[in-house]
């Protein structure tokens, strides 16, 4: 019966991780001046992604593509393209940017994905999903900003077949809602 309940626990995602984790705030801080809106965004279309590793290795030889206007691309229906990119299926994406802390303090975040996302905020990892699922959350992680300012976002993520979403939430006030679009940048 133990080795039925580890066996099960393994097949599903992870639902939270260790404990809470301190960011690093950008540093230097960006200006204004230099940011656009969303997140930066570089395209790769593998013909076989299953995993992360396929999707970094194709990306070594992706092509900057329209940005993401944040993480709010709700599941889509079948036959809508993947975030911005040029293609419904087979695609891997190397996200960056930042997003804006407007106040110090402990957050909770979740990554919702579909498929395959590994994602860190200010220097920590705060999302990992290793594998081809429907569109489900990464698990909570408990962070800690020690100021407010801008923090820097690195995501690889790819979509094998089927529908395709990637949305972040944070806790705000107690109780978790979609992250902003504007909180996002990239610099020009």
């Amino acid at each position: 019966m133990k080795s039925l309940a580890v066996a099960i626990a393994l097949l599903l995602p992870i639902t939270a991780f260790a404990g809470p984790v301190t960011l690093s705030p950008a540093n230097p801080q960006p200006n204004a001046v230099d940011m656009l809106p969303g997140l930066g965004v570089i395209y790769a279309y593998p013909k076989g992604v299953r995993h992360l590793a396929d999707a970094k290795k194709a990306l070594k030889k992706g092509r900057k593509g329209q940005p993401l206007k944040g993480l709010s691309y709700e599941d889509t229906k079948l036959g809508d393209l993947t975030l911005t990119s040029s293609s419904v299926y087979k695609v891997a994406a190397q996200i960056s940017g930042f997003v804006q802390f407007r106040a110090p303090g402990n957050y909770t975040v979740n990554v919702i994905s579909n498929d395959g996302i590994v994602m860190s905020i200010g220097g920590k990892q705060v999302a990992l999903y290793d594998e081809i699922h429907g569109c489900e959350p990464a698990g909570e992680q408990e962070v800690v900003v020690p100021k407010a300012g801008w923090y820097a976002v690195e995501a690889t993520y790819f979509q094998k077949k089927g529908t395709s979403c990637l949305l972040m939430d944070w806790d705000v006030g107690g109780s978790m809602a979609p992250v902003p679009d504007s909180v996002f940048g990239h610099l020009r």
